[in-house]
Formats: structure tokens, C-alpha cells, sequence
């Protein structure tokens, strides 16, 4: 996978270039800038420092790694936050741009960030996320290189700020537990019952159910309708039978479009939403190599897979629930993993990178794991 977020000691990450939170002066700062200087040799380093002279904020600088199993340390000056109307946005972005701009002219294969400038310079941890992540995607696009952002911290320090406490929210407003579905289970509804509460919808033309344009109707979310639909398996089958026969039901729908291979539908899809084969996968965290594999019908991807592939899409939550069935997967309503990526499909937010950090975050498998 292009990008990957670990939690380690940033001077024991084995790659190409490491990069450094630097002091603008020539000295020894703290936090990470201390601990590389102490890792690759203080003397040694201090000296090539010396030659770089000042670093303005937004400026970088490169020098031999030394004694940390990596080739370079790219230095970064980054800005301090004073409000964010000081131009700082614009200067963290630059320390990235030109960071991997710099590492991919003395040819690294690998680059490990810290995150820049959320520290001691007080960045708001999710703008800084932000900042990164856009950095990271535009650069991949155009670019094969491993990233690594590197968390150096106890287990349970978050770095996705306000966005992780977003998400949570909605998990919580959304999330159908596991007790629910073992309430379920020990009632004796079948598992294929169970099965089909994962992977139906009713259709917004069902009887009895107010159309969203309607004044006081409220909306159903894929979440809800799975919750109508458990219910409906409590008290028998025959509405989920009735849902799924009924004409103009979801699965005649599907019947009629997906008459195309997995990979045939995906390049449809691509072309559909406008995009570039590279505005894909870039944004699917998914590498250039197996992105093409997939294109051939070489590769059958996991639902993980399917899912990075659906935010880089741009799909919304119907479509994302199509395209899944296509591969034969299913969004579950009992999944937290799912819920994290339905939020960022909701909030149009199309980048998988990020919702890995939440993902991490939280404790979860990151999508690009799968």
C-alpha cells in the first residue's frame, strides 16, 4: 500500500528518507528533532546542519542520515499556529510538498513523516491531518512511493483531533451493537435471515413508506432500513421475501445493471464519475500495480478492497451498496469499520488515507490492511 500510518519511534523506521521537525536556528531542538540528532549522530549531524544555515517556516533541507538506518533526513521547518490567518496552512503544506518533492529527486522509494508541526507548534491536530492527507494524495497520483506517517505516543493518544470525536458520534448514533445481533441469534433467527438484514435495503418505493420529498417525512438511513429489516426477520420472512420479489425491488434492479464483470463495471464507474485511473487509487490508497492487475480481471479484491475502491469513486451510500453486492460483499450494520467509511461516504469526504488515521485510531484494521 502507498501509505501506511504506524506507531513506532520515528529513528527506528527503516526507509530511504526520515523526515525532521526542525529548529529553524542551528541548534538542537526537542521532541523528535532531539531524538533523530541523538540517533544519527549529534556531532555529525549538527555539523551538516550548520552548512543549511536558517530555515525560514515552509523550508526544507536534506542531509545524510548518519547512523539511522535510512539515507537522508530531510529537514522541515514548520509554522507555528497563531490563529491561522498568519498564512500557516499554506506554509505546513509547503513543508510536505517539497519534502516528498525532495525525496523523490535523490530517488527514495520511502519516506516516514512525523506529523508536522501539531506538537509544540500548537496546529490543530485535525487541520493538520488535513493538510497532510491532501499533501500525501496529490503527490501519489503522480508518484510511486511508500509514506509512512510515523505516531510516536502512548496507545491511547489520537491524532485525528475533532474528526475521530466526529466519527465516534456517529458511531454511536448509528452503530447497531453486537448484543443487538446476538439478541437476534437468541431468538433463533436463521443466519441467512441475518445475512440478508446486512446486505438489503427496502426500496424507497415501498408501500407505506413516506417519499423524501414529502413535507414531514423523515429520511431512512441505510442503518435504519437494516434495523426495519432485522425486525421484520423477528417476526418471520415473509416481508423480507415480499421486499425482495416485489417489482422494482433492489435485487431486480440489479439483475437489469450488473450483467458486466467486477472490472468492466469499475472502469464504467471511472469514466461515469470523470475521474483518472490515478485520482483513484490515489484516493483509495491502493498502488498503482494492483490497481492495474484489478483493471485486467486479474485480481479478485477482499471487501476492503471494495470499500477503498468505492470512496475513491466518489460513490454515494447507494451506489457503495451496489458495488459491493457486484463483488459480492455487503456494508454489515453490526461492522464499526463500516460505519467509520459510511461517515466519510455521508459526509462526502473521499479520501481512504484519512479514514485509515481514524481507523488507527480507534483501533481498527485500516482499510489498506485488507
Amino acid at each position: 500500500m502507498p501509505f501506511q500510518i504506524i506507531r513506532n519511534d520515528i529513528t527506528k523506521v527503516k526507509a530511504d528518507a526520515i523526515v525532521n521537525t526542525a529548529n529553524p536556528e542551528v541548534g538542537i531542538g526537542a521532541g523528535v528533532d532531539s531524538a533523530i540528532y541523538k540517533a544519527a549522530g549529534e556531532e555529525k549531524l549538527l555539523a551538516e546542519r550548520q552548512k543549511i544555515g536558517i530555515l525560514a517556516p515552509g523550508e526544507v533541507a536534506i542531509t545524510s542520515a548518519f547512523d539511522l538506518d535510512a539515507k537522508y533526513i530531510i529537514h522541515a521547518s514548520g509554522p507555528w499556529w497563531d490563529g491561522g490567518d498568519k498564512g500557516e496552512i499554506e506554509l505546513l503544506k509547503a513543508c510536505y510538498d517539497k519534502s516528498l518533492q525532495l525525496a523523490a529527486e535523490n530517488k527514495c522509494k520511502s519516506i516516514a513523516f512525523p506529523l508536522l508541526a501539531t506538537g509544540t507548534y500548537g496546529f490543530p491536530q485535525r487541520l493538520g491531518v488535513e493538510v497532510a492527507v491532501d499533501s500525501f494524495t496529490r503527490f501519489l497520483e503522480e508518484h510511486d512511493m511508500e509514506i509512512f506517517l510515523v505516531v510516536f505516543g502512548q496507545q491511547s493518544v489520537k491524532i485525528s483531533g475533532e474528526l475521530g470525536e466526529e466519527v465516534a458520534s456517529f458511531i454511536d448514533d448509528e452503530y447497531v451493537s453486537e448484543a443487538l445481533s446476538e439478541e437476534y441469534r437468541s431468538e433463533g433467527v436463521p443466519d441467512e435471515l441475518l445475512a440478508e438484514e446486512e446486505c438489503l435495503m427496502l426500496s424507497d418505493e415501498e408501500e407505506g413508506e413516506p417519499e423524501d420529498n414529502a413535507p414531514g417525512a423523515a429520511s431512512i438511513s441505510r442503518r435504519e432500513r437494516g434495523h426495519l429489516l432485522a425486525t421484520q426477520a423477528m417476526v418471520g420472512s415473509a416481508p423480507i421475501e415480499k421486499a425482495a420479489k416485489k417489482k422494482g425491488s433492489l435485487e431486480d434492479v440489479l439483475k437489469g445493471i450488473y450483467t458486466d464483470s467486477f472490472e468492466k463495471h469499475l472502469q464504467k464507474l471511472i469514466n461515469k464519475k470523470g475521474l483518472k485511473n490515478s485520482e483513484v487509487y490515489a484516493a483509495a490508497n491502493i498502488s498503482k500495480q494492483y490497481f492495474s492487475k484489478l483493471l485486467k480481471g486479474q485480481v479478485k479484491p477482499s471487501k476492503e478492497k471494495v470499500l477503498a475502491l468505492a470512496v475513491g469513486l466518489r460513490l454515494n451510500i447507494d451506489e457503495t451498496v451496489d458495488f459491493l453486492k457486484l463483488a459480492g460483499y455487503a456494508l454489515s450494520p453490526i461492522s464499526q469499520t463500516d460505519a467509520v467509511v459510511e461517515y466519510f461516504i455521508e459526509h462526502e469526504d473521499y479520501n481512504v488515507l484519512k479514514i485509515d488515521i481514524v481507523l488507527f485510531d480507534y483501533g481498527l484494521d485500516p482499510l489498506s490492511n485488507g
